[in-house]
């Protein structure tokens, strides 16, 4: 799998035009960026071009930390024009940015080069009417790309509904506009934020971000589905992905979302089932729904869950939340939790279990003596009054045992 950055779709021949009349005007360097400080116009050099300006000309856009940097000013909050500092540790001169808006949108950042941080009157001025003019320009192209984005969004929601006869009329649909291919796998990812995101209308901008680059690669052809708080990307691929790509695609969307959004935004991934045919993309989301509640409630999974490795966890899991709480755990390791040395003898009950009641084993990785751990497996016995030896009890305990991991989990990550 090869994904580059995702650059910003390039614009218009028309805004072009506004940027390049207001840079020769100026006798300065002018850009406009996207809400996430990509590049979609830039003037001619005039001399004051500094490493960040010639990077982002190469790039399509500038690195992380400069995109990080920008962001952290809290531009894209801002109501009027102002100046954000140079940086020469990044390479960047000082900056004289307008907040392009229309009708309550953020539509884009636009940028003139200024190192000295001054600017004449009628340079205010003419900066003001270049922007008034450049934001009236990209709201008319924001409403035809948000009509194509919202056919393509009804398109994969359909396609991962659960109603037969819509998933039937998408998969039609969808291949006579030529968006659907005959790859014989699917898979469906799902990026969920915080619902304390502040900025919807960043954050719908930073999902789509993340998810362009994943489109189309060499072993994928995908359709993207954007909503407020939540992601999907379904993807149709030739053969299944490897664990390494999956892991790889995951982390790739999670760090341009670090980058672009601030850390409120929570952002976790889930990755669904891998199946063959579009039939079972309803089924993929569906994993991959209960595959993000498990990277929101566990820490240890780095925020990326995905169902191939959720085990015993992806059944409880899909119990309700008002229902997945402490009356699920067994008496009997409640029991043993209350018990003098409870701990202790919960870790090596749990040691026991993963190893599958091996004795060697379980005493190997406890590091203790054969004659200890028999002692310990006697005293859980007695305190719990379940038969170590027999299979209902152990998946008793063991699925007890779970449930403690993620209540306990889910309460860590709370607090």
């Amino acid at each position: 799998m090869t994904v580059r950055l995702q650059r910003a779709r390039p614009g218009s021949p028309e805004l072009q035009a506004l940027v390049d009349e207001l840079a020769e005007r100026l006798g300065r360097s002018v850009a406009v960026d996207d809400p996430l400080v990509r590049m979609v116009c830039t003037s001619r050099h005039f001399g004051d071009e500094d490493p960040v300006r010639i990077g982002t000309l190469l790039q399509g856009r500038a690195d992380n930390a400069t995109i990080r940097y920008v962001l952290a000013q809290g531009v894209t909050q801002w109501s009027r024009a102002g100046f954000i500092d140079g940086r020469d540790d990044l390479g960047l001169l000082p900056r004289y940015v307008v907040p392009l808006r229309e009708r309550g949108h953020l539509l884009g950042l636009l940028m003139v080069v200024v190192p000295e941080k001054a600017l004449g009157e009628q340079e205010t001025r003419a900066i003001a009417r270049a922007a008034d003019a450049m934001a009236a320009q990209m709201y008319g192209e924001h409403i035809a790309a948000d009509t194509r984005k919202a056919d393509e969004r009804d398109l994969v929601l359909a396609l991962v509904g659960t109603d037969v006869a819509t998933r039937t009329t998408a998969r039609r649909r969808g291949r006579e506009l030529g968006l659907l291919g005959a790859a014989e796998h699917v898979l469906v990812t799902v990026v969920q934020l915080s619902g304390a995101t502040e900025f919807v209308r960043q954050s719908e901008a930073a999902l789509c971000a993340a998810l362009e680059g994943f489109r189309q690669t060499r072993s994928a052809q995908g359709l993207i589905a954007i909503g407020k708080e939540r992601a999907t990307l379904l993807q149709l691929r030739d053969r299944p992905p490897g664990p390494e790509e999956v892991a790889a695609q995951s982390a790739r969307i999670l760090d341009e979302l670090h980058t672009f959004l601030g850390p409120s935004a929570d952002p976790v991934i889930g990755v669904g089932g891998r199946h063959p045919g579009l039939d079972d993309a309803w089924t993929s989301y569906e994993q991959a729904l209960v595959a993000a509640r498990a990277a929101r409630r566990l820490p240890s999974l780095n925020s990326i869950g995905d169902w191939e490795f959720l085990g015993e966890l992806a059944v409880l899991l899909q119990l309700p939340e008002h229902a997945l709480n402490a009356s699920l755990i067994p008496k009997p390791l409640r029991t043993l939790a209350e018990a003098h040395g409870g701990d202790r003898l919960r870790d090596t009950l749990r040691c026991f279990l993963e190893h599958a009641g091996s004795i060697p084993k379980t005493a190997e990785t406890l590091g203790i003596h054969r004659t200890s751990l028999y002692y310990r497996l006697r005293q859980i016995q007695e305190i719990t009054g379940l038969d170590l030896d027999d299979g209902a009890h152990r998946l008793t305990l063991h699925l007890g045992l779970r449930v403690g991991e993620l209540l306990d989990a889910g309460a860590g990550r709370a607090g």
